[in-house]
């Protein structure tokens, strides 16, 4: 079997930078290497492309390493035009030795400089192949605000939302302020454009609304207020279908909280108590089929490209979609490839699946 080459490109210039290495950890650890030829590129925190290790034990994650790109004086150069698909790398002595030719790219980039839609028009510019969603719904993917407007407009139910910027809420912040209280307590306050649930606050108390504000705006211009929804937290992962086919949609899997106040970083990543995911998730065969059936629907609104996985609150009546997420987590604990193992579909097969329909 001739290998196929295929760019693993992690890192980056976002909040998110470790996550995306603890990633690439477990897809360098899992990837069918009898398909598959790995080329390890990351992003440095500065933007810099560097060849990085084959070593999956180099990226994983723990609480007191978290795993990161760094600067190792190599620089990996792109095909200069579209007629090119050779990739190089020049040594810190100035050598440039030949890496092969590329054919397919694997973004695994979270946050802004990423999964925004940013690399995606780089490659498009290259005319190279690369898993995942276009640089439309990439694009639209990562602002919440846009996602919660297309998916409103698609009749996908979303929660009751107030989006301010720093410039309107200190032009005019009596207004925004009473718009934000409208929503009633608790809110949820989060950065339009960060994942990971970095920079978000949960609001019990009008008192406490500036500073999670702060914490937002630390991370974006425009920030999402959200009015808290009494339910279950399900999640679904959606793979793209072949040859123009529906989508397919996981099992559901479920995030119980007992000990914190929302599914925050330390949990997500770092494995902090006061948290279950529990897949699959005890819901009746009604109730799955209908949180499918929206999770589909809000996969071909955004796009229909690649893979996402759509996270839900479930008051028992209703399922409201929470985010599409283009670029979930796959690290050992995430949901999105733990929900496709439970659906008959194990970890290697579905990092081919993901490679072959970018293919």
């Amino acid at each position: 079997m001739v290998q196929a080459a295929v760019v693993l490109l992690f890192g980056g210039r976002s909040s998110e930078h470790s996550i995306s290495s603890a990633t690439a950890g477990g897809v360098l650890r899992a990837i069918d290497r009898d398909r598959y030829r790995v080329i390890p590129v990351g992003i440095t925190r500065e933007g810099a492309y560097v060849l990085e290790d084959d070593d999956p034990d180099k990226f994983a994650l723990n609480a007191d390493r978290l795993p990161e790109v760094v600067d190792n004086g190599t620089r990996v150069i792109w095909p200069e035009s579209t007629v090119e698909r050779g990739l190089s790398v020049r040594h810190p002595d100035g050598t440039v030795e030949s890496l092969g030719d590329i054919d397919v790219v694997f973004p695994i980039l979270h946050g802004r400089f990423g999964e925004d839609g940013t690399v995606q028009g780089f490659l498009e510019l290259l005319d190279l192949p690369y898993v995942g969603a276009g640089l439309l719904m990439s694009a639209i993917g990562m602002d919440k605000h846009t996602t919660k407007s297309i998916l409103q407009a698609a009749g996908v139910p979303v929660v009751p939302w107030v989006t301010v910027t720093r410039a309107g809420l200190d032009r005019d912040g009596d207004l925004w302020r009473r718009r934000i209280r409208g929503l009633g307590l608790p809110v949820f306050v989060k950065p339009a454009r960060a994942g990971s649930s970095v920079g978000v606050s949960k609001v019990s108390e009008w008192d406490e609304l500036d500073a999670a504000l702060d914490t937002a705006f630390a991370e974006d211009s425009s920030v999402l207020v959200e009015q808290a929804v009494v339910g279950r937290e399900v999640e679904c992962g959606v793979l793209q279908g072949r040859d123009g086919a529906d989508p397919r949609v996981s099992v559901a899997g479920e995030i119980v909280v007992s000990g914190r106040d929302f599914y925050d970083f330390e949990a997500k990543y770092l494995g902090a108590p006061g948290i279950d995911l529990v897949c699959p998730a005890e819901l009746h065969d009604g109730e799955l089929r209908e949180m499918q059936r929206i999770a589909a629907r809000a996969f071909e609104a955004v796009g229909g490209q690649g893979l996402s996985r759509v996270d839900f609150f479930y008051t028992g009546t209703e399922f409201f979609v929470n985010e599409v997420n283009t670029m979930p987590g796959f690290t050992p604990i995430s949901m999105f490839p733990t929900c496709w193992i439970q659906s008959g579909l194990s970890y290697p097969e579905l990092i081919t699946e993901l490679i072959e329909l970018a293919r």
